[in-house]
């Protein structure tokens, strides 16, 4: 069990079905695969399915033909080794920096005191030592999206689902948050899935990028990135083998987004 994928979709198609019964089909036929361990980017145009795949990976929607396995096993539900960073911040604004972060912790059982120490170690490792006490409209948005790293890491996720979480932040934060989320995801060794439009983000970050189709989605083309880590997000875009890649994927990319 422990040399399976761990996440496998296989031709996979999921339907939607509006309150005046109108039916959108969204995937067709969609079959992926992410090694253990390995960064995979998904890029697409707007609206053709990226974000269903992660609802399905979760279990938050089922597909109405093909199967989802992580870890080897049928999805049947909410997997606690999963964790999520949505596109807008998901913490609590009623909570302090602190208590956001040891929230997860708590909910799984863990006595207060332990959380709010692992928190505190979350937090010097994501750069905020001494914003504990501080909350969330006083952060701005990379200060955050660091929070909401912490909240995702400290529960240890085997697998890491991100949907477009970097968009709304300008281009010198999103690439220290870049290399912040990079740092992590080495140290942790798991899996993740990264939905994003911007085509340099997907080839920086990823060991493999999945281009989709227009909808109704399926994989149109895979291309493993063989680019060195550990990698600089300031400099690896000055590759001539990162523009290569980045190029070809538009090549690819664009039929689609004007179909779409």
């Amino acid at each position: 069990m422990s040399s399976s994928p761990a996440i496998e979709l296989e031709r996979v198609s999921c339907r939607f079905v509006s309150a005046d019964g109108h039916a959108t089909l969204a995937l067709h036929d969609f079959s992926m695969s992410v090694a253990r361990g390995e960064f995979c980017a998904v890029v697409g145009p707007t609206g053709c399915g990226k974000s269903t795949t992660l609802s399905l990976i979760t279990g938050l929607l089922r597909p109405s033909s093909g199967s989802v396995r992580v870890m080897g096993r049928p999805v049947e539900g909410i997997d606690p080794r999963i964790g999520f960073v949505f596109q807008s911040d998901a913490v609590f604004p009623w909570r302090s920096v602190l208590d956001n972060v040891a929230a997860g912790p708590m909910f799984r059982g863990q006595p207060k005191a332990a959380a709010h120490e692992l928190a505190r170690d979350w937090l010097r490792r994501v750069g905020l030592s001494g914003f504990e006490k501080h909350y969330p409209h006083q952060l701005s948005g990379g200060m955050r999206k660091r929070v909401a790293l912490a909240q995702t890491f400290i529960n240890k996720p085997e697998i890491l689902l991100m949907d477009e979480p970097f968009s709304a932040l300008d281009m010198q934060t999103r690439t220290l948050m870049h290399d912040e989320l990079l740092q992590l995801w080495s140290a942790s060794g798991g899996s993740v899935v990264f939905v994003t439009h911007d085509l340099e983000e997907a080839v920086a970050l990823a060991d493999k990028v999945f281009v989709l189709g227009s909808r109704p989605a399926s994989v149109k083309r895979v291309y493993d990135i063989e680019l060195p880590r550990p990698r600089v997000m300031s400099s690896v875009r000055y590759e001539p083998r990162f523009i290569d890649y980045a190029r070809s994927i538009w090549d690819d990319l664009r039929a689609e987004v004007h179909i779409a």
